[in-house]
């Protein structure tokens, strides 16, 4: 039953634009020209199933040739990804897209909404990431900008070198990490956190240099990772939320018919990429371990994986090291209102209290 579900979800994640519920008609008026800087790669699918598809060409159709959108990535800008806040707050784009972890630094609030352990699954992921958007976005106006929508990579999983079983396994092992939230909760289970750039996992992992490393399941596929590595675990441990974010300045400019259209695409956007999150979660899964029959959005592995299915006692270890590390972590680097806030917006939904 659950492959079919899976296959339910990717293939609407690879409906043609025309088939997801479409903004309102616009009418006829000046021109809008739009600047979007949104994923890291070119060849992710966010880009091209939903980005390409959706923001930039029916955009384009539905408006009838009045919005205009020129879309690029960040490698194609020569971007981290760091930058998005201050490339939209400056108006050189008025639309960007990037990871809350990496944007985090410019607006602390951002790294709550996706912190390790936080959701076990891509529905709480969604209704945290959807309840938080107003308390982000009173930090984020101070600095000229407005997230529109956000929306998931794949879950955030383990890729080892070496057999293991469970997490007590990592154990002295080095692993590679990103965000301070993963450093916390893998220094709690013993392992060695390790920061290296995405780009350089793949050597890291064949030479040596780290045992294991944690990204999307669809992103390990997507950068070859099962040529180094033998295990992939099935256990979430975040979802890399992102979000799109537009300059308030322009935004607010915009003929009211305008911005409702553009609301109304951006929520069909993020519709969008919560389904291929949640369908490329399993597919990247399937990829990385051979399942040619389940394998339908990444490429399958030439040396499939081990797969480590998720464990009743390392969920409840995930919770009881978010529960008593990573959060109180969170709340001292972000301050006394962080804590505020969770509890008012994010701990009704996960059901654990800081500080209770």
């Amino acid at each position: 039953m659950l492959r079919h579900v899976f296959a339910g979800m990717i293939g609407a994640a690879m409906m043609s634009p025309t088939a997801h519920a479409q903004a309102p008609s616009l009418p006829a008026g000046p021109p809008v020209r739009i600047v979007a800087v949104t994923q890291p790669l070119p060849t992710q699918p966010q880009y091209i199933r939903v980005d390409q598809a959706i923001l930039r060409d029916a955009t384009a159709q539905r408006s009838n040739g009045r919005v205009q959108v020129t879309l690029s990535t960040h490698a194609e800008r020569n971007l981290s990804g760091a930058e998005i806040v201050r490339l939209v707050r400056s108006g050189q784009v008025e639309i960007g897209a990037g990871t809350l972890t990496t944007l985090s630094g410019d607006v602390p609030i951002l790294d709550g909404v996706d912190l390790a352990g936080l959701a076990p699954d891509i529905d709480k992921a969604k209704a945290i990431a959807e309840a938080i958007i107003p308390a982000a976005n009173r930090d984020l106006e101070r600095f000229g900008v407005r997230l529109v929508a956000l929306y998931p990579f794949p879950a955030q999983v383990v890729f080892c070198r070496a057999p293991f079983s469970s997490l007590a396994d990592l154990r002295g092992r080095r692993v590679r990490t990103f965000g301070n939230s993963l450093v916390d909760y893998f220094t709690a289970l013993g392992a060695q956190p390790v920061s290296i750039g995405f780009p350089e996992v793949y050597s890291a992992l064949e030479r040596g240099v780290v045992d294991c490393a944690i990204t999307g399941t669809g992103s390990g596929a997507a950068a070859r990772w099962p040529e180094v590595t033998t295990h992939i675990s099935a256990l979430p441990i975040s979802w890399a939320v992102a979000g799109y974010m537009v300059n308030l300045a322009w935004w607010n400019r915009l003929d009211p018919p305008v911005r409702a259209f553009l609301e109304a695409t951006m929520k069909e956007v993020s519709d969008a990429q919560w389904a291929l999150g949640a369908a490329a979660t399993r597919d990247g899964i399937d990829c990385n371990i051979g399942r040619t029959a389940d394998c339908h959005i990444h490429n399958i592995a030439a040396r499939p994986m081990t797969e480590v299915p998720a464990s009743d006692a390392d969920k409840a270890e995930t919770q009881r090291i978010f529960r008593e590390v990573v959060l109180p972590g969170w709340v001292r680097r972000c301050g006394a209102r962080c804590g505020e806030i969770y509890n008012e917006v994010i701990a009704p939904i996960s059901g654990v209290r800081y500080g209770g």
